[in-house]
């Protein structure tokens, strides 16, 4: 079983870099991915090009180098940093702390699992979530800087990089149980997205669920805390309930939604690895369980183009092929809306990149 589900990381990857992988600018050393396929001109120049998308792209060639070490794609890892930070004019930071948080949890995985170190950007960008914790003001860490809005987008991908840096467990319980006082629906123990001016956002997204259920696992595994754990299986068995019919996660189309349901499942798959063996056992089988449905889901309905693998964004159905017409993603407020095909966009081919990798996981 785990070899089967080596091949269809494996594809998925291959996919990837096909279309999707460049020479940032046509420079030597560098590397980023294009943003849809069929790419537009304004797209093949780096036109546009999405911070966090780029960060799970390079999490996704780390989590593919943990499966299958090469050193072809140690290669790819430093090219795609060194083009990370070039498009992003010479920083490592930005104003958008989840943004940041996404970059920092790839970087610091990039070192530990495959030894590529970029020590003076971990530094930089912990720096950022050190200093936004703002208790007096209702948060939480904001979204992004100078603003109100305190979420778990924000707070959940920041709290598991301090859980796994230089030590920085107290605040990443803090940040937790911030999360768990504020952010918990008491009927239905989701995640609500955040708090703005005091005031509860109460819309629930698969990612936020995610974020949560990493954070919450890992303090769980580092901290041997009942109550970490208790989160974990409460979680859990919420996103069974209403997140996932049939077993299956729930897409959310294009755009950034692209990247969602990857994001839930790559921390069901850490879950069911990392949660300790004092912990409920069904938790574990469960998160397994829901990472293998939605990735047989995901792998059924998926189209084949040129033999390798293109997913669609709601697991469930059948993906369409994507062609050079059509609206394309736009950010808009600080978000990136879906392409017309939300095929074509580089955060669902990265989401089935991810669920394909988190089966392995699971399995291997």
């Amino acid at each position: 079983m785990d070899q089967l589900w080596a091949n269809r990381a494996a594809s998925a990857e291959t996919a990837v870099a096909k279309r999707h992988l460049r020479r940032l600018w046509g420079l030597p050393g560098t590397q980023l991915g294009v943003v849809a396929w069929p790419p537009a001109r304004r797209d093949r120049l780096f036109g546009t090009w999405h911070y966090w998308w780029q960060a799970h792209l390079l999490d996704c060639l780390v989590d593919a180098q943990l499966r299958d070490p090469q050193p072809h794609r140690l290669g790819e890892i430093k090219r795609q940093i060194r083009g990370h930070r070039l498009r992003n004019n010479g920083r490592w930071t930005n104003s958008y702390y989840d943004d940041m948080a996404w970059l920092a949890l790839a970087l610091e995985r990039a070192d530990r699992v495959a030894g590529v170190g970029r020590p003076r950007a971990l530094k930089r960008l912990c720096e950022q979530f050190i200093t936004s914790w703002v208790p007096e003001d209702g948060g939480g860490i904001p979204w992004r800087k100078q603003d109100q809005f305190f979420n778990a987008p924000a707070n959940g991908p920041a709290g598991i990089f301090l859980t796994r840096y230089e030590d920085r467990l107290r605040r990443a319980q803090q940040m937790a149980d911030w999360i768990d006082e504020t952010l918990i629906d008491p009927e239905t123990h989701l995640v609500f997205d955040g708090i703005k001016a005091g005031s509860l956002v109460r819309a629930q997204y698969t990612y936020c669920q995610g974020v949560v259920l990493g954070l919450e696992a890992e303090l769980a595994a580092r901290t041997h805390d009942h109550r970490h754990a208790e989160r974990v299986r409460r979680l859990v068995a919420a996103i069974g309930e209403h997140m996932a019919p049939d077993g299956i996660l729930n897409g959310a189309g294009g755009g950034d939604g692209g990247l969602f349901a990857g994001i839930t499942a790559r921390y069901l798959a850490l879950t069911a690895m990392v949660l300790p063996d004092d912990a409920a056992a069904d938790t574990r089988e469960s998160a397994r369980a829901l990472v293998l449905a939605s990735a047989e889901a995901a792998w059924d309905n998926r189209q084949n183009l040129d033999g390798l693998p293109l997913f669609g964004p709601s697991w469930g159905s059948i993906a369409e092929i994507p062609t050079a017409g059509g609206g394309h993603a736009q950010f808009v407020e600080g978000a990136v809306n879906s392409s017309q095909t939300p095929e074509r966009d580089l955060s669902v081919q990265l989401s089935g990149w991810m669920l394909m990798e988190a089966a392995h996981t699971v399995t291997a």
